[in-house]
Formats: structure tokens, C-alpha cells, sequence
């Protein structure tokens, strides 16, 4: 394996965390703000890029590798978590909102995730974290998630995040299945995916469902989340007291506290 071979243990069941299980000089790399807890002797670091060996060992490379990152929306650098002392050490990464860690064995899916843009969570150190170009302008636009995929690619462990329960299909050759776009997690590399209009005026502006939907076509594995961030966001904005002037709330007040929490103005 070019990957390093870690163990690994999630715990929870909605809020969950991932803890990593690292022999002496193993690493890990992971997003920065993912950290939850670490032992002693484990070194952090931050580098440009995924410090995958593709990369190489060039500024120009490890600026390829970063700039990667960039156009999926990412920061330019990431943290690596190596054991540096004796004796196996942990270190374990927390969800980011209610959902379910993935693992994903890249060695079991001939080498090649595409997920979603803030799916990934941490891998062994040598898995690439690039980027997906969708062959179709449809898929780009309407895509839900942005005209750019990530693409991990390696012979390593993946961690991959999503919201509410996770449902993984397995599709035979051209069978197809029409997904919510946010709802699409992560896909194996030979799975076809194509974005389609809902079709019919009434059911596109009334149906509540958006007016594109994924469409998914075989053979490959398809993960689908039941609970995208986006979605989750929009229900708790769309239920919070909505502010009528300066007395509706006190600055101590619960509402005034939301309130701020997603961004209000009190000016």
C-alpha cells in the first residue's frame, strides 16, 4: 500500500467522531477545525495541499496541490496528526453537524471516491484530495453542490461526513435512480451522473422539490444523506423569530441570542 494503514473506531450515533488509531510515525491528515481530541506525542502540522505523493516535492506541486483546494472552496492548507512517539497513540475528528461518519476503504472501490465538496473529514496520510470536473454544463450548474466534486484517490482509509441517516445503494449496470441534488453524498468513479429537470411548470414551481433532480446510473455504489446541511439550515432560519424592530428583543434575550447566531444585524 502507498497509503499508511491506520485503525480506527467511530463512536456516537448522531453526533459521532471518528478516533484514529496511529503506530509510531503513522499519519493522519484531516480539515482544519475537525480536531476534536489527541494524544501526547502526536505532532500536528499544517502543509499546503493533502501532502499526498502526487503532489511533488516542488513548490510548484505542493501549489497545484493547494490551489486544488481553493477552487472546491477550501482552505489552501491542512492539518497532518503523526505519532511521533512510542507505542500507538489516538487522535479523533468531530462530525461537523448531526449525521453519520462514512469509512471508505479506497482499496475496495478501485481507488476513487467523488463526494461532495465539505464531505471529506480526515485519511490516511497519502490519499489525494482533489477535485471532480463534471463532463456536462447541466451537472455544473444545477448541480446543488457546485460545478466541482472532490475526488479522493488512493489505496487508503477515508472518512467521509453527511447529514441524518445514510443510505448506500448498490446500482447494477444501467440502473438509474433520480436523487435530490443536495441529498447526493458520494459516488464510486464509474457511476454516470447527469442532472435532469423536473419537467411540467406546476410541479417546478410548486412541488417544493426544486426544479433539478440527480440522476444516478449504474453500475457503481451511490451513499445518499437524508438530511443535507443546506436544508437543515434553511428549516432553523426559516423558524427563527423574525425581527420587527429594536424592542422585540432584548440584547440577553434567547431570541436576540439566535438571532446573532445567524447573522443578524443589531444596527
Amino acid at each position: 500500500m502507498n497509503n499508511h494503514e491506520i485503525d480506527y473506531k467511530i463512536y456516537g450515533d448522531d453526533m459521532q467522531f471518528v478516533e484514529v488509531e496511529l503506530d509510531p510515525d503513522e499519519t493522519v491528515i484531516a480539515e482544519a477545525g475537525s480536531l476534536m481530541m489527541m494524544d501526547d506525542s502526536i505532532k500536528m502540522e499544517t502543509i499546503f495541499g493533502d501532502g499526498s505523493s502526487n503532489q511533488g516535492s516542488g513548490l510548484m506541486g505542493k501549489l497545484l496541490g493547494a490551489g486544488k483546494r481553493v477552487l472546491t472552496g477550501e482552505s489552501l492548507f491542512m492539518t497532518t496528526f503523526t505519532n511521533s512517539g512510542v507505542g500507538k497513540k489516538h487522535v479523533s475528528f468531530a462530525s461537523p453537524y448531526p449525521g453519520k461518519i462514512i469509512p471508505m476503504d479506497l482499496s475496495q472501490i478501485n481507488g476513487k471516491l467523488i463526494c461532495q465538496k465539505d464531505a471529506f473529514l480526515a485519511a490516511a496520510k497519502g490519499v489525494s484530495v482533489g477535485i471532480e470536473f463534471q463532463k456536462k454544463l447541466g451537472t455544473g450548474f444545477f448541480g446543488g453542490e457546485g460545478f466541482l466534486m472532490q475526488k479522493l484517490e488512493g489505496d487508503g482509509m477515508s472518512f467521509v461526513h453527511a447529514g441524518g441517516t445514510i443510505h448506500k445503494r448498490e446500482l447494477s449496470p444501467g440502473e438509474m435512480i433520480r436523487v435530490d441534488t443536495g441529498c447526493l453524498v458520494a459516488m464510486t468513479g464509474d457511476v454516470d451522473y447527469n442532472i435532469e429537470y423536473v419537467g411540467g411548470i406546476k410541479t417546478a414551481l410548486f412541488g417544493g422539490e426544486g426544479l433539478f433532480f440527480a440522476t444516478l446510473r449504474g453500475p457503481g455504489t451511490v451513499w445518499i444523506q437524508s438530511l443535507p446541511f443546506s436544508r437543515l439550515a434553511s428549516r432553523v432560519f426559516a423558524s427563527a423569530p423574525q425581527r420587527t424592530g429594536s424592542s422585540s428583543k432584548g440584547e440577553g434575550s434567547i431570541a436576540g441570542g439566535l438571532f446573532d447566531i445567524l447573522g443578524g444585524d443589531r444596527n
